[in-house]
């Protein structure tokens, strides 16, 4: 009878080591990230709120109904009978005067509504005598 066991004793460990002597996967590279550019939305009728001051938005539709401030960030409320409209208004740049960057409407029972037609109908309230 043979024995065939001792000869794969000294084998062991280089057998055992060679599980491990794997190369080394190579590290994915990812492209760099990009900054995705600004996209412009152009909604008809929101270039008489987009850009102004709150100055220009008292003249505009009347007395804020609710001017609630947030660090830098101002935002001014308009309610009518048709809608609430949210101006959010931040300065462009350190120290100046804060512009409208976004608005928001909906109705006064909380739906989501065209913030153009929004915008309308507090500006026909406004001019009303």
């Amino acid at each position: 009878m043979i024995r065939r066991g001792p000869l794969l004793l000294p084998l062991a460990p280089a057998l055992l080591l060679a599980g491990c002597a794997t190369p080394a996967p190579k590290p994915a590279t990812a492209p760099p990230p990009v900054a995705p550019k600004p996209v412009k939305i152009h909604e008809a009728g929101l270039e008489r709120v987009m850009g102004k001051t709150k100055a220009q938005l008292v003249a505009l539709f009347g007395e804020a109904d609710l001017d609630g401030h947030e660090g830098q960030a101002q935002r001014l409320q308009f309610v009518g009978p048709a809608c609430v409209l949210d101006a959010y208004l931040y300065p462009a740049r350190a120290g100046s005067e804060p512009v409208v960057t976004y608005v928001d409407a909906r109705t006064p029972s909380g739906e989501d509504m065209d913030r153009a037609s929004c915008i309308a109908s507090l500006s026909r309230r406004s001019a009303a005598p």
